[in-house]
Formats: structure tokens, sequence, C-alpha cells
């Protein structure tokens, strides 16, 4: 059976990449001046700043798995899944690609940052991961998935402080970076995979109860019930599991819970999106939301110069007032969008072309 496209998941892609391209935009540009925590605008951009990258590998992680479950024809399976490896290595290629300065290669230069580990890289060795975790035991029990995914995810948030106490100096550059961050990678493997994880539980739940009656009442009501406790009473728990098992690691894990309360702002914007399903239906939404990787490149090329390495970021650093960084911030994701749109038509067109070109040849 087949069920229909969840339009509110790729309303929240469309709001968590908005809010990426302006949290670039002002954070790179904004002068230091102006980056008061006792200013209360401030204090909520910060926030929701803070909130966009694990809502953005949640929703990553959940609309790949839905799509792979929600319908059980073999061959529309397959399709998912050889679909889902030419993404994941797409984005990991990508995530280099960007970071390569083709000045620096033409005179036999690769500077190091050419190997730090972004969110490119990440989301796409998690989709490899889930399906390997398909092939694995998903193909054969949904419930056994489920389960697997949740542990893991859990497991790898559990262990982080421990995790990030390893060294790993004597690891090829290269392979480091993407369990490091001492080296210059923006995000790593572990943790951020487990917010994918988890996107692929809530999939899961999607898959087995969306199209029940009352689904989306309970929903929404557990999500900020649970979205609450994970963010004013998580850290209390995995002390009480300490003092219980004596697992130090939740120690750690409760006096820098960072992890747990942004999965708890996870929930909170899932629960909110649930709520107004109904509104965010709107064709140039829902585009947004479905072209994340063209917009997201896009940015990078503008902004931080990929490839040419004379991005906005190069000219303008630090160096913009309020009203500047966010009447840019403003321009710049209309013009990034703009550009994703007349991307995604053209794109057919450019495929044949370069396709004749070959076959001419």
């Amino acid at each position: 059976m087949e069920q229909k496209r969840l339009h509110f998941i790729d309303a929240i892609r469309a709001w968590a990449i908005l809010m990426m391209l302006q949290g670039h935009f002002i954070d790179g540009l904004l002068a230091p001046q102006f980056r008061d925590l006792d200013q209360k605008w401030f204090q909520i951009w910060t926030y929701f700043r803070g909130i966009t990258a694990p809502v953005f590998f949640t929703a990553s992680g959940l609309i790949f798995t839905y799509l792979l479950f929600k319908n059980t024809q073999t061959d529309y399976v397959n399709k998912r899944i050889k679909k889902g490896l030419k993404r994941g290595l797409q984005l990991i290629v990508l995530g280099y690609l960007l970071r390569l300065n083709i000045q620096g290669l033409l005179n036999g230069h690769i500077f190091p940052s050419f190997f730090y580990v972004d969110v490119l890289h990440c989301i796409g060795l998690a989709i490899l991961m889930l399906i390997f975790a398909y092939k694995l035991v998903g193909h054969w029990s949904r419930r056994v998935f489920t389960l697997v995914v949740f542990i893991l995810a859990t497991l790898i948030f559990s262990v982080e402080p421990w995790f990030k106490g390893l060294d790993w100096s004597n690891w090829p550059v290269a392979l480091s970076h993407y369990f490091t961050r001492e080296k210059g990678s923006l995000f790593t493997f572990i943790p951020w995979v487990g917010y994918s994880l988890y996107g692929a539980f809530i999939a899961m739940i999607l898959v087995k109860l969306s199209h029940k009656k009352m689904f989306y009442p309970i929903a929404i009501m557990v999500l900020f019930i649970l979205g609450t406790w994970l963010k004013y009473d998580s850290s209390r728990f995995f002390i009480w599991l300490d003092d219980q098992f004596c697992w130090k690691v939740l120690r750690a894990v409760a006096f820098n819970n960072y992890l747990f309360i942004r999965l708890g702002d996870v929930l909170w914007v899932l629960a909110v999106f649930m709520l107004g399903r109904h509104l965010v239906q709107y064709k140039t939404i829902l585009a947004i939301g479905q072209n994340t990787l063209s917009i997201y490149v896009i940015h990078a090329i503008i902004l931080y110069g990929s490839f040419h390495g004379f991005g906005l970021y190069k000219f303008f650093k630090k160096s913009l007032s309020v009203s500047e960084a966010f009447s840019g911030a403003l321009i710049f994701m209309v013009f990034c969008i703009s550009v994703s749109f007349f991307y995604e038509r053209k794109r057919g067109f450019v495929k044949d072309y370069i396709s004749c070109i070959f076959k001419k040849k």
C-alpha cells in the first residue's frame, strides 16, 4: 500500500533551509560589536540558529525513510534504494567539491579545509547508513528496523561525551575529520547522524499510524509533552540513571545536555508544523523544501566562494550593521531561492544538451 506524501515535512525542510540561509549570512557578516547576548533580538536569533541544524538533520532522515517505507512494492523499494545510494554518494562528493579551491588546485595545492566535514558529508553518510540498516533488518521486519534506529540514535547521543574525548591524532587526517572537530570540521558523523536516525524513527511512526483518524491531535500533544520533557527535565533523568547504575557517561551527558535538549526543540518544530499542516501547502513552500540541495550549493558558492574563493564572506566578513545584515539576509534568501528555481526548471535542458554533445562525439 502506498501512502500519500506528507507535505508538512517538505514545509519543515523549507523552513530549515531558510533559517540556514539567513543564519549563515548574518553569522558570517554581522559585525562583532552587534553580537550582544543581552539584546533580546540576538538571543532569539541565536536560539533559532541553534535549532536549525538539528531540524535539518532530523528532517533529512525522516523524509528519506518515509519515502522508502511508504510503499511495499518491490520495484518501488528498489528504486528508492538505488536513488538513495546515488544521493548519499552525491552529497559526500558535493561536500568535498564545495571545499575545493580551483585556483589552489591549478597551482598544485589542496588546502587543509578541503578535508573538513560539513552538513552534506554527514547527511550523505546517514542516508547510506539507513540503507544498510534497511538491507540488514528493515526489509523483513519494520518493527526491528524501528527499534534499531531508535537504539542507535540514543546510544550515539549518550556516548557523545566519551567519544569526544578520544584521541584521533593517529588517524588519517581525512578520516579523523568525521569524528572530531578539533582540526576544523564543522559537523561530525557522531553525534549529528543521531538526529537523522531519530528522524527515521519518527518516519516509521508516520508510516504506521499517520492514516489513523485521531493520529495528528494525539501526535501533536505527545510531541509537545515529550519535547518539553527533553528540554527541561531530561538532564535530571540522566543524573538519576547514573545514581542507579553508576554509568558515569550519563552524568557527563546531563552536564552538557545540548543534544537531547535540541531534540526537544526538534519535536516542538514538528508539532508546530503538524498543527499548521493545512496552512503550509503552498506550491512555493513545498518547492523550496524539495530543492534544498540546489539551494545549499548556490548559497555556498555565493556566500563562501566555493570553487572560486570570492564569496561575500571574503569581502564583507563581520562588517555589517544590524539593519544591513538583516536586509542583506532577506535579499540573499530571495536570490538563492530564485536561482535554485531557475536551475531546477532548466536542469533537464542542460542534461539533454550535455548528452547530445557526448553522443556527437
